[in-house]
C-alpha cells in the first residue's frame, strides 16, 4: 500500500484583534532581576487563593522568571513565609 501524502498549507498571518496583539509582559517583574523568596508579598502576586503557582501564559513571564519563580515560592512555603 502507498502512503499517503498529507497536504500541508501555509498558514496566512491573522489579524490582530486590538488586546491579542500585544505582546505578553510581567508588570510585576519590571526591573526585578533575581526573585526573592522572602519578598512574600511578590511571591503572592503570582499565586492564586488557593495557593497554587499561576501559569506563565497567565502572568506573563519568561521561561527562566517562571523557574525562578517556582522554586522561590516552594522556598517560601517551607520557611513559612506563604501558604
Amino acid at each position: 500500500m502507498k502512503k499517503s501524502k498529507k497536504i500541508v498549507r501555509k498558514r496566512e498571518p491573522r489579524e490582530s484583534f486590538g488586546f491579542f496583539s500585544e505582546e505578553k509582559r510581567c508588570r510585576y517583574l519590571e526591573g526585578i532581576h533575581r526573585i526573592d523568596y522572602k519578598d512574600a508579598e511578590l511571591l503572592k502576586k503570582f499565586m492564586t487563593e488557593h495557593g497554587k503557582i499561576m501559569p506563565s501564559r497567565i502572568t506573563g513571564t519568561t521561561t527562566k522568571q517562571q523557574r525562578q519563580l517556582k522554586n522561590a515560592i516552594r522556598r517560601a512555603r517551607i520557611m513559612g513565609f506563604v501558604r
